[in-house]
């Protein structure tokens, strides 16, 4: 009877588990285009559109010309919808371009591309020169911050004004980048290289689990892998959009990774991505106004880095700046996401008073 009772269990678990799966994926079958930013930035007048440069196809989406024009440059393992919260503002004051850079959205590149800032942001900048013709503002978030840092310090004629969402400044230079939580998800990048994985999502969910788990609840991994894979069936070369992870963070970095290209994750996790790009150095030469926007940010008890920057590399990053100012904000890494309304006003004060001219 013991024994009994026990398969009874064991099985019971099982149909349980199916069932919970079966409901999730008719929730999914309701919600898997509920996010309404997606009409509300079609409705502010944004259009999808690809532009060939150099040796890339760049895709990215472009706003109404309602002002000068604002380049935004995503957080990695996002893309360019991750600023749907403040799109449909930021149009009414700007010319917004918001870009998936290279390895990330709809942006093709070929094999042989080198993933490092000195490549990338040199395609970034004859993007600007060729299809804008003139200096912008600026705005990147995480590694778009240090692309952004790269452009003000290498195309100073293209750039008027930056504000840096929360980089990763020092912090992703190697080695330092070991003692950093982010070099987990760097890792995972690195041996996807090795392992050539037929999903990468779905590698990076398994070799994450812990994150998922810790920011969503537990069975998260094995709950989200089932409904990964009934939304590609369902939605065959669309980027995954889980309804039901209502952390939007979450639900953004879900879509990006699976347009992601692990090679540029790699190429953190090895060092290449800063070969040539000294973040002292470029922060040094940078003449035009930075604004320098902190996040949350602690020291786990081992000494790893939990955020983009200590506190100390902030403050070293501002000290460098001929004309820079630092504002901390109390939110995650992705501030456009957590703070919208305070994201659009601080770009707008920075760019469209003096400080920003």
């Amino acid at each position: 009877m013991a024994h009994y009772t026990e398969r009874h269990r064991y099985h019971r678990g099982i149909a349980m588990r199916r069932l919970m799966l079966l409901i999730a994926g008719l929730a999914l079958c309701l919600t898997a285009r509920a996010d309404p930013y997606h009409d509300k930035v079609a409705a502010a007048g944004y259009v999808q559109k690809t532009a060939q440069v150099n040796r890339i196809k760049l895709s990215y989406v472009e706003g109404p010309d309602n002002g000068p024009p604002l380049v935004l440059l995503h957080a990695q393992l996002l893309d360019w919808f991750s600023y749907s919260r403040v799109l449909p503002a930021l149009a009414q004051s700007f010319h917004v371009y918001d870009i998936d850079y290279p390895g990330h959205g709809a942006t093709v590149t070929p094999a042989d591309y080198s993933m490092s800032a000195n490549q990338i942001g040199a395609d970034l900048g004859d993007f600007i020169a060729r299809q804008i013709g003139k200096p912008v503002y600026l705005s990147g978030n995480s590694s778009g911050g240090l692309l952004a840092t790269w452009l003000a310090a290498n195309r100073p004629q293209l750039v008027k004004a930056v504000v840096l969402e929360d980089p990763p400044l020092f912090s992703s230079e190697y080695p330092r980048i070991q003692q950093t939580i982010a070099n987990r998800a760097f890792r995972t990048s690195y041996t996807a290289l090795q392992d050539h994985p037929d999903n990468f999502l779905l590698y990076w969910i398994d070799g994450n689990a812990q994150f998922f788990k810790k920011n969503v609840g537990p069975g998260t991994p094995l709950m989200l892998t089932q409904l990964v894979k009934l939304y590609h069936r369902m939605h065959p070369g669309q980027p995954a959009e889980i309804g039901l992870l209502r952390n939007d963070t979450v639900r953004m970095m879900v879509r990006g990774l699976d347009q992601y290209d692990p090679r540029f994750g790699a190429a953190f996790y090895d060092g290449s991505w800063n070969a040539g790009f000294d973040h002292a150095a470029a922060l040094a030469s940078i003449d035009c106004p930075v604004l320098l926007m902190q996040a949350h940010t602690t020291t786990l008890p081992d000494g790893t880095l939990n955020g983009a920057m200590s506190e100390a590399e902030a403050q070293r990053a501002v000290s460098l700046l001929k004309h820079g100012s630092l504002l901390k904000v109390d939110a995650g890494h992705v501030i456009n996401l957590e703070q919208p309304a305070l994201f659009v006003d601080t770009l707008r004060g920075f760019f469209l008073t003096s400080s920003g001219k």
